[in-house]
């Protein structure tokens, strides 16, 4: 899906329009003066906050401050009230003109840095330094209270210290090296910090309050906004992983189906990054408080060349461990809409069905770019030639994509009638499908998953609203159902991203932080406590609308389908719960998410040194390649399987219902 960057016309990816005027970036222009107007201009475009308020002033406060102590490490109690009240009044300044609180914050703050510096320095170079293997500490700063003494906060520092050094000895690294790296860590991010220029400082302000106003509005710098062009081509070469930052960690949100880490099969979803390792380099990047643009710029590289990833990884304890990933393009072929037919026995006889597994909503110009609408509608017409009795559409993994892709999709499955309306902005609309014809009118079983978002939830909740299907999965969606428009600035000041309204499904409910809700809940790895819009930081709150009327969604004669009513679901989920219930994968993946909720991000000392002394690290720290990692790309996921089986079921009770 290669963007085109518009001066005028606003083309829709999913719940993001792009109204971008520059061509290249050049050195940033963002001055004090400039900031007032741009924070103007990210209120007028927002959905809900059309002014500043005291709510947004505060969240702006909460928000600054964790950019400047992101580990809750650098400031005690005291002093991050004293900069909380100081950020209250740079507030006031800045709409004013005036930038000296923020310029004299970031002076404070390069100090702060290198006060942490000279106490990791002197630590570790005393000749009496042993590591003190008792040591436990919470990776999560949600998990631990901030220092309210110095002596708490040296403590805090020790303990860090101790963290980090047997991270490094975890890894295979003598003693002495890993003092070596870690203080050389420290100043390294004391330098990073001290080389911030005005634009940086101003850049980071402006983004505070634009993630005040809810957690897709965002501030490009002109840097940022490279990235951000980079990350939406399709043919970027790297290793398929989307990243986010979360309290100075580079987190692992997910991989990206056809890359390198989803064939390689190691990296997963919440695997924290804390250094990057060229190939046929020995000198590892610490990138711990890097920022997500420089850590991205680390990991990606040329097609063919392998990159290693040191990651801490969550379980019964936290492990340490590397995964090495040999580069290479997103293939295209394995993120495109494939379909594969199935057969399961009912009342003796055997019965074909389908899975139409659709992976994104993607599409492009040329004459070689694939679309997602023509791909599916072409696997509809294979599915009706083999004459399948059933079709599965598979979501799970689906983020997103085209929105004009999502509403003709939806088209095939019915008449006529509107897919999904757009309120809260300048231009409500409701988008129609008009096509009369259905492309497939057999039962259908739609498999979402909390990793299903925006435009993939447009395609659950119309299915779900005209009755025309069956939705299996997690609980809900991720509940991303805002719509951002992307707002070039002048040359050199970088862009702005903007919620400027929500989806509706045809009842007129949002899916925004709810999520579509399942009719048959069958979990799924993704049905985790970090995923989904409601946990992400302020996120907007769900609203309703006037249902959407019109057309002929299940219409008389070719192309009539059964509609499904809540006795069919309620026969259907008690069906499915009996079997997964009695299904030792379902019960062993129960387990697992009911232990993750309950999980803190302890991580103790010894264990990462117990790890290296019994040389698990080496199973671990496993390569593309290696003998013991099998990943059977053919094998249906039990959430899959278990959606045919709702399907066949669903056939049944139809036939007998006919």
């Amino acid at each position: 899906m290669k963007l085109r960057y518009l001066a005028i016309a606003a083309v829709a990816v999913g719940g993001l329009s792009f109204v971008l005027t520059q061509a290249k970036a050049g050195p940033s222009l963002l001055q004090c003066q400039i900031v007032a107007p741009l924070l103007d201009q990210l209120h007028d475009s927002h959905i809900e906050y059309k002014k500043p308020t005291k709510l947004i002033d505060e969240r702006t406060v909460e928000l600054y401050l964790e950019s400047l102590d992101p580990a809750r490490s650098l400031l005690l109690v005291s002093e991050a009230e004293d900069v909380e009240q100081r950020v209250r009044m740079a507030i006031r300044s800045v709409r004013k003109g005036e930038c000296s609180a923020l310029d004299q914050l970031h002076d404070e703050h390069v100090g702060w840095m290198k006060a942490m510096e000279v106490y990791v320095a002197k630590t570790v170079n005393r000749k009496s330094f042993a590591i003190d293997r008792t040591v436990e500490l919470a990776l999560d700063p949600d998990d631990r209270e901030r220092p309210k003494t110095v002596a708490e906060r040296n403590e805090l520092w020790r303990k860090l210290v101790h963290v980090q050094i047997a991270g490094y000895l975890a890894r295979g690294m003598e003693l002495e090296e890993a003092k070596t790296r870690l203080v050389h860590r420290y100043e390294l991010q004391s330098k990073r910090v001290e080389e911030l220029v005005d634009s940086d400082v101003y850049g980071s302000f402006i983004d505070s309050v634009a993630r005040a106003l809810d957690p897709h509005t965002t501030y490009f710098s002109n840097d940022a906004l490279d990235d951000f062009r980079i990350a939406m081509e399709l043919s970027l070469e790297g290793i398929g992983a989307v990243l986010t930052v979360d309290d100075g960690m580079t987190v692992v949100r997910e991989i990206v189906g056809g890359g390198a880490a989803d064939r390689n099969g190691l990296l997963q979803p919440d695997d924290k990054i804390i250094a990057v390792t060229q190939g046929g380099d020995d000198v590892s990047v610490d990138v711990v408080d890097m920022a997500l643009s420089d850590v991205v710029r680390l990991i990606r590289g040329k097609k063919g060349t392998p990159v290693t990833l040191s990651i801490l990884r969550e379980g019964d304890k936290v492990k340490a461990m590397d995964i090495t990933i040999v580069r290479d393009s997103i293939n295209l072929e394995e993120q495109a809409a494939s379909l594969r037919v199935e057969t399961r026995e009912v009342d003796g006889k055997t019965i074909k069905l389908g899975v139409l597994d659709l992976p994104g909503f993607y599409g492009g110009n040329g004459p070689d770019a694939r679309n997602s609408d023509k791909d599916v509608e072409a696997l509809l017409s294979e599915a009706r030639v083999k004459e399948l009795d059933g079709l599965v559409l598979d979501l799970s993994v689906n983020g997103g994509g085209l929105l004009d892709h999502a509403v003709t999709i939806t088209g095939f499955f019915i008449g006529t009638g509107p897919v999904v309306g757009v309120a809260g902005g300048r231009d409500n609309q409701t988008h129609r499908d008009t096509d009369p014809s259905v492309q497939w009118d057999g039962p259908l079983v739609v498999l979402t998953s909390r990793a299903s978002a925006s435009a993939s939830e447009i395609v659950a909740g119309a299915v779900k609203d005209h009755g025309r299907g069956v939705l299996v999965g997690d609980p809900a969606t991720f509940g991303k159902g805002s719509v951002q428009n992307m707002q070039g600035l002048p040359p050199g000041l970088g862009a702005i991203k903007v919620t400027t309204a929500l989806f509706f499904s045809p009842s007129g409910e949002s899916n925004q932080n709810t999520g579509v809700p399942v009719d048959v809940v069958v979990q799924s790895p993704y049905d985790q406590p970090f995923i989904g819009e409601a946990t992400m930081s302020h996120p907007l709150p769900p609203k309703t609308i006037g249902a959407m009327s019109g057309g002929v969604p299940n219409p008389e004669g070719a192309g009539r389908w059964t509609a499904i009513n809540s006795s069919v679901v309620a026969q259907l989920a008690a069906q499915s719960k009996g079997r997964t219930g009695a299904n030792e994968e379902f019960i062993e993946l129960a387990k697992d998410l009911a232990e993750s909720r309950d999980r803190t991000s302890i991580v103790k000392v010894a264990e990462l040194l117990e790890d290296d002394e019994e040389g698990e690290g080496e199973d671990e720290g496993l390569k593309e390649g290696e003998e013991g990692v099998e990943v059977d790309e053919d094998a249906l996921s039990p959430q899959a399987s278990e959606a045919l089986n709702v399907l066949a079921d669903l056939i049944t009770i139809q036939r007998v219902d006919g």
